[in-house]
């Protein structure tokens, strides 16, 4: 099992700007004000949830991640850009440094992103557009 004592800071920052950068872009994939907040709020819970329930060690520690690695002005366009190279970045130095733990990140981020799509009012086809290209990312 990897945590985050195996990986530099700056794959950390990465793997953990993947995770929650997904979860950002799906709630940007449509978007509604309204949405947001329970969007939020779904990522946190899932995020601490993952934290306590995971029997990933690597996915443990990253639930306990605070913050998305964006600052509250980043354009949809840089989330985008930004999430899709921290995640195919993590599958890279995940395959190189972890392979055990490659697929546990993906099923994290991809619930991540599904617990978000599915937070208010349901799924929608722009955060399911979303979806899959952060599928396309990880597959890398």
């Amino acid at each position: 099992m990897a945590g985050k004592t195996d990986f530099t800071e700056d794959e950390w920052k990465g793997l953990a700007k993947g995770v929650t950068g997904a979860g950002m872009l799906v709630s940007l994939a449509h978007k509604d004000f309204s949405d947001s907040f329970g969007e939020a709020t779904a990522l946190a819970k899932e995020m601490s949830n993952q934290h306590v329930h995971s029997q990933s060690q690597l996915v443990r520690e990253l639930g306990a991640t605070h913050g998305t690695g964006f600052g509250m002005t980043a354009s949809p366009a840089k989330v985008q850009q930004e999430t899709i190279a921290a995640l195919a970045a993590a599958v890279t130095v995940l395959t190189a440094k972890a392979p055990d733990e490659l697929e546990a990140y993906r099923a994290f981020v991809l619930d991540i992103a599904q617990t978000v799509a599915a937070a208010k009012g349901g799924v929608v086809p722009e955060e399911t557009a979303m979806i899959e290209k952060i599928k396309l990312a990880l597959a890398s």
